[in-house]
Parts: C-alpha cells; sequence; structure tokens
C-alpha cells in the first residue's frame, strides 16, 4: 500500500479525535459521533481485501481499548471493512475501484462520495447502536440515535476528509 505515512497519521489523528473530543461531548444522549471510521472509508480504493480487514480489526481493537468497550467497535468495523468494497463498486463505479486511488470529493464527485461515506456510516451506526441497545423495546430511540450520530459524523468525516485530501490531484 503507497502512501503508508500519511495512513498512520490518519489512523493515529482519527483515534486521537475520537478519544479526546467525540467521546468527550456531552451534548444529548441522542449525539454519539463516531467519526473514528474515516480511517476505513479513505483507504485506497484498490487496496486489498485482507488489507482493509486487517485495517477494520487493528482500529476496531484500539478502539475497543481506549473506549473500554467489550469489543463493540471491533464487530461493527470488521463487517464495514468487508462489504467496503461493494459498496465502492456500486456507489463509485467498478472503473474506478479498479483505477484504484484515494476515495475523495475530488476524485469521486462531490455526490457519489457523501452517498459512499453516508453508506459506510449508516451501516457501522446501525451495527453499534443496535448491539449497544441489545434490545427491541427501545427501538425508536435506537433509531433516533442512528440517524442523529450518523448526520453529524458524517459532517465531521467530511471535514476530516477535506483536510486529509486537500493536497492531492484529482487523479490519485
Amino acid at each position: 500500500m503507497y502512501r503508508t505515512l500519511p495512513y498512520l497519521g490518519l489512523f493515529v489523528a482519527a483515534v486521537l479525535l475520537q478519544i479526546f473530543l467525540f467521546d468527550n461531548l456531552s451534548i444529548s444522549i441522542y449525539l454519539n459521533p463516531l467519526v473514528y471510521i474515516v480511517f476505513i472509508a479513505l483507504l485506497p480504493l484498490d487496496a486489498q481485501p485482507v488489507t482493509l480487514l486487517g485495517a477494520g480489526l487493528l482500529l476496531g481493537v484500539v478502539m475497543d481499548q481506549a473506549m473500554g468497550s467489550a469489543g463493540i467497535n471491533t464487530i461493527v468495523t470488521l463487517p464495514v471493512a468487508f462489504f467496503r468494497p461493494q459498496i465502492a463498486a456500486m456507489i463509485c463505479g467498478r472503473e474506478n475501484v479498479r483505477e484504484g486511488g484515494i476515495p475523495s470529493p475530488g476524485r469521486l464527485g462531490s455526490h457519489k462520495f457523501f452517498v459512499y461515506l453516508l453508506t459506510l456510516t449508516m451501516i457501522h451506526h446501525t451495527l453499534f447502536f443496535l448491539l449497544e441497545a441489545l434490545s427491541w423495546s427501545h427501538l425508536f430511540h435506537t433509531v433516533v440515535r442512528i440517524v442523529v450520530s450518523s448526520a453529524v459524523s458524517v459532517a465531521f468525516s467530511w471535514i476530516i476528509t477535506r483536510i486529509f485530501t486537500a493536497k492531492l490531484p484529482a487523479r490519485v
């Protein structure tokens, strides 16, 4: 995988932002932005499946250790990493995936990239909050948490993406 050092920086930045900033936001019980998933979203489109799964596993384990959760981050990060190539192929087009490069608004177009980021975030948040609730009795509250947290997470992930891909040409 090329650009290893910037991806290590993105990994560290996503984890530290999640731990020290977003986990300490206590605005509402419905607002729990989980932006660390942006690391998986910004891996190159032509990354090997084993690389995606390894990155998802590492990210999940690190977040579980940092947040003190009992494996929930690993459980929800691995399916996102597993299904990311299929999601990217459906939304971005198989040609873009074969050409590789870093997914960004400049490369894919703002609309396609937004849908790609929203899809990955919704899958992650749906699994996360359903496993966190472990009950169907408060389904309405869980759905509200999924929607509100996903909206805020996508907004912050968009900002992180713009910062990470600011100096990239459109076709990297």
